[in-house]
C-alpha cells in the first residue's frame, strides 16, 4: 500500500511511496508527532536523478525488517534538496561536522524537541559493505544510544547547534586592497588541480579565473591557460554527449573520460555561458560552439516544456529493455564495439576512431563513453557516422522534441523507436531556469542565434507570469502547481537572468513593441520583492529563506559558498552592482558595499568557499557603464567584458561613438574605436 508520498508533486519523493516505510513530508504535522511520541526523527535529503539515493531506495528502504524497526522507533521524514534547498544546506553542514564529509543522500537524525541533528551518513547498506555497518545495526544502536546516554547525547547537540549558529555569525570587515587579486588567482589554482579523483565542471571558478586573464599578473597558475583547459576538457571530454548534446554532472576520473551520467539543468547552463564568454575572449574553438549549438538542441528536443520553461533533470540510469529489473548507468549513452561495426561503414568507423577514443575494450564496462581525442572542426564524414549513432539512440523517426518519460513506469511501457531513455524530472525550477537563460542570452550575443534568445525569452516569460502566488515569488513549479516560496538563488539568479536579457535586448531593435516585456522593470520589481523578505538588515547579504518561511530552520542562513551553483549572495551583489549602474541610484551601490564587507572576512580567511564574491568584487571595483548606439552595443557585447553594462544612448556628442562612465561620472567621449578599447581596457583593470 502506497504511503503519504504517493500523493507529493516532486518526482524524488513519489519514488519512494511504495516503500514499506511510513515516510513523511517534512511538515509541521510530521515534526509535531515525533515530538508528541518522542520518536527521532530520520531526516532522508536526495534528489530525483541521485543514482545513490536510487539504490538505497532499492536497497534498505525497501526492507520490511528495516521498515518495521524504522517506523516503531522513528519519525522518517524525506526531503527533495531542490524543493528545500535551505533544509539541505543545514543539514549537510552538520553532517560534515559529524563524520568530516557529504553527499547524497543525506541520511541524518534529529532529536524531536528541537530538531538538533546527533548523527548521520551518506549511503547506509542493507547489509555490512564498503566499511559501513548494516542500516539495521545503525537504527539499532542509534535508538540505544538516544535513550539510554542522554547526557553524552546532549553534550554532542550543544556542540553541533553551537558550530552551526557561529557559522551564520560572521564579522564584517573592510576589503583590503590586495583581496580581488587574492581570490582570483586561487580560483585558477583550485581549476589547476592535479589531485586524483573525479572531475567536477567548477563553473564558479573557471568564471572566476577568466577574469583573472585580463590582469597582467604574474601568477604561479596561467588564469588563461587553466581557463582555456577548463573549456577544453568540457567541450572535448566524455563530460559531453558528442551525440546529442548536454553535459553529464562530473566525471569519475580526473582523464575527463567516463561520466555519472546525469544531466542537470544547472550545470548545462553554467558550460554554454562559460563557453560563450571563452569564445569571446578570443579562443575560437569549434568545439566550444557546436558543444554550445548541440546543447541548445538537446535543450529544445528533451528539456523545453510545451509552455517554454525548462525541465530539471535526467538521470543517470535507464532501463536497457523494458522487462529489465533494474536500470542501468549510461546505458543510453554508451557504445558496444560489435555495434559500431554494425551502425557504420568501415570507413566511418575508421574515421570516428581517428577522432574518438574507440577500441574494441572500451572504457566503460566493456562499452565506450565518446571522447574526443583532437580539438578544431569534425568533418561532415564523422558528423554523418554520429548523425547514424543519434538515429539508433533516438530512433528514425524523432521529430525536434523528444516525449520525456516522467517516471520508470513510463520508460518502460511507451514504445520508443530506440533506446529506452532515462527518467526526466519535469519540474520547473526558477533558480536552474535562471542559469539556462543567463547562458542562451550570453550565447546569442556572442553567436547572434536568434533561438537562443527566442528560448531564453519564453522562459523567463514563463516564470513572470505564472511563478506569483497572493504577490509573492515561488520556487517551483509542477505542471501548473506551483510550490515553494522562492530561496536567495531563485530571487538572485532570475535577476541576473533578467538583467542578461535586458543587456543582450539593447542591440535588437530602436523601438520595443508594446507588449514586449520590459526586462529592467521586472528585475527592479523583483529587487524589490528580495530585499523585502530576505535582505539582513543587522548584517548585510541576504538570508537562504524569507522571514515568514523560516520557522522550522534551527537557524537562517545567507549563502555565500559555491557548490555545483554559485552562491546566491555572490550573485546578489553583482546584480546590485549592475542596478546602480543601470538606474543611477546609488542606494543599490551600497548595498553591494555592505554585503561584501559582510562577508570579506570569508574572503580573506575562505577563498576557496567563494568565487562567487570575487566576482562580485570584480564588478565592485570594476564596473563601467558603456553609453552608447544599438549598432556599437551589437558589436561590443560580442567581447569579453565582464563588469561592462550597456545603455542605449540615442543621440551621442558630436564625432563620439560611445561614453566610457565609472559611476556618475563619465571620460571624454571616445571619437575612434581605438580610443574607445584603450578607455574600456584600463576601466575594466582600474580596481586591480
Amino acid at each position: 500500500m502506497p504511503n503519504r508520498l504517493a500523493q507529493a508533486q516532486s518526482l524524488y519523493l513519489r519514488k519512494h511511496a511504495n516503500n514499506p516505510i511510513d515516510w513523511w513530508p517534512w511538515c509541521d504535522e510530521a515534526l509535531e508527532t515525533a515530538r508528541r511520541e518522542d520518536k527521532i526523527i530520520f531526516l532522508s535529503v536526495g534528489y530525483s536523478s541521485c543514482h545513490w539515493c536510487t539504490v538505497m531506495e532499492g536497497e534498505a528502504f525497501s526492507d520490511r525488517a528495516i521498515a518495521d524497526y524504522l517506523n516503531a522507533n522513528f519519525l522518517p521524514i524525506k526531503v527533495d534538496r531542490e524543493e528545500r534547498p535551505d533544509l539541505d544546506s543545514i543539514y549537510m553542514q552538520a553532517l560534515q561536522m559529524i563524520i568530516e564529509q557529504g553527499g547524497w543522500p543525506l541520511n541524518i537524525f534529529l532529536s524531536p524537541d528541537d530538531l538538533v541533528p546527533f548523527y548521520g551518513g551518506t549511503y547506509f547498506p542493507i547489509n555490512p559493505k564498503y566499511g559501513h555497518p548494516g542500516f539495521l545495526q545503525v537504527l539499532e544502536a542509534i535508538r540505544r544510544y538516544y535513550d539510554q546516554d542522554k547526557g553524552k547525547l546532549d553534550g554532542i547537540k550543544a556542540e553541533i547547534l553551537t558550530n552551526l549558529q557561529n557559522s551564520a555569525l560572521l564579522p564584517a570587515s573592510k576589503l583590503s586592497d590586495n583581496l580581488l587579486r587574492h581570490g582570483l588567482e586561487y580560483s585558477a589554482g583550485i581549476l589547476s588541480s592535479k589531485s586524483p579523483g573525479p572531475r567536477f565542471p567548477m563553473i564558479p571558478y573557471a568564471e572566476a579565473a577568466l577574469r583573472a586573464t585580463r590582469f597582467n599578473w604574474d601568477t604561479q597558475y596561467n588564469p588563461h591557460d587553466v581557463s582555456i583547459g577548463r573549456g577544453m576538457n568540457l567541450a572535448l571530454g566524455g563530460i559531453f554527449d558528442h551525440v546529442a548534446g548536454g553535459f553529464h554532472r562530473y566525471t569519475v576520473d580526473p582523464t575527463w573520460t567516463v561520466p555519472h551520467f546525469e544531466k542537470m539543468l544547472y550545470d548545462n547552463g553554467q558550460v554554454v555561458e562559460y563557453l560563450a564568454n571563452l569564445w569571446a575572449v578570443g579562443v575560437q574553438e569549434p568545439g566550444f560552439e557546436r558543444a554550445i549549438a548541440l546543447t541548445v538542441g538537446w535543450l529544445k528536443r528533451e528539456m523545453t516544456s510545451p509552455e517554454g520553461y525548462f525541465y530539471a533533470a535526467q538521470d543517470a540510469d535507464n532501463f536497457a529493455t523494458s522487462d529489465a529489473a533494474e536500470p542501468e548507468e549510461g546505458d543510453f549513452y554508451v557504445w558496444g564495439f560489435a555495434e559500431l561495426q554494425h551502425l557504420l561503414t568501415p570507413e566511418e568507423l575508421a574515421e570516428l576512431q581517428a577522432q574518438f577514443t574507440i577500441t574494441q575494450q572500451g572504457n566503460f564496462e566493456g562499452k565506450t563513453v565518446l571522447q574526443r581525442q583532437h580539438p578544431g572542426r569534425l568533418s561532415d564524414s564523422v558528423e554523418t557516422a554520429l548523425g547514424k549513432l543519434f538515429a539508433a539512440r533516438y530512433g528514425s523517426c524523432i521529430t525536434e522534441t523528444f516525449p520525456p518519460a516522467r517516471n520508470a513506469d513510463e520508460a518502460r511501457s511507451l514504445a520508443w523507436s530506440g533506446r529506452i531513455p532515462p527518467v526526466t524530472d519535469t519540474k520547473m525550477i526558477v533558480a536552474w531556469n535562471s542559469l539556462m537563460i543567463s547562458g542562451l542570452a550570453r550565447s546569442y550575443a556572442v553567436f547572434r542565434e536568434v533561438e537562443y534568445l527566442e528560448l531564453a525569452a519564453q522562459a523567463a516569460e514563463f516564470i513572470l507570469q505564472n511563478q506569483w502566488i497572493n504577490n509573492r515569488f515561488h520556487r517551483v513549479n509542477y505542471d501548473g502547481t506551483v510550490e515553494v516560496l522562492a530561496q536567495s538563488e531563485d530571487y538572485a539568479l532570475f535577476i541576473k537572468a533578467l538583467l542578461d536579457l535586458h543587456q543582450v535586448s539593447r542591440s535588437i531593435r530602436a523601438q520595443a513593441p508594446e507588449n514586449e516585456t520590459d526586462w529592467l522593470a521586472a528585475a527592479l520589481r523583483v529587487q524589490d520583492e528580495f530585499d523585502e523578505y530576505l535582505w539582513s538588515v543587522e548584517m548585510g547579504g541576504y538570508y537562504n529563506t524569507a522571514k515568514d518561511a523560516s520557522q522550522d530552520l534551527l537557524i537562517r542562513e545567507r549563502s555565500y559558498v559555491d557548490n555545483a551553483t554559485p552562491s546566491a549572495n555572490g550573485i546578489a551583489i553583482a546584480n546590485l552592482v549592475r542596478l546602480s549602474l543601470l538606474t543611477e541610484d546609488l542606494d543599490y551601490f551600497d548595498k553591494a558595499e555592505h554585503t561584501l564587507q559582510a562577508f570579506a572576512s570569508v574572503m580573506e580567511q575562505s577563498p576557496a568557499a567563494c568565487p562567487s564574491l570575487f566576482s562580485a568584487l570584480d564588478w565592485f571595483r570594476n564596473q563601467t557603464l558603456i553609453r552608447t548606439t544599438r549598432d556599437q552595443i551589437s558589436q561590443l557585447e560580442m567581447q569579453y567584458l565582464p563588469t561592462a553594462a550597456f545603455a542605449v544612448m540615442e543621440e551621442m556628442p558630436e564625432d563620439a561613438i560611445a561614453l566610457v562612465c565609472q559611476g556618475l561620472s563619465c571620460k571624454e567621449p571616445a571619437r575612434t574605436e581605438e580610443q574607445l578599447q584603450t578607455q574600456l581596457q584600463r576601466s575594466l583593470v582600474r580596481g586591480s
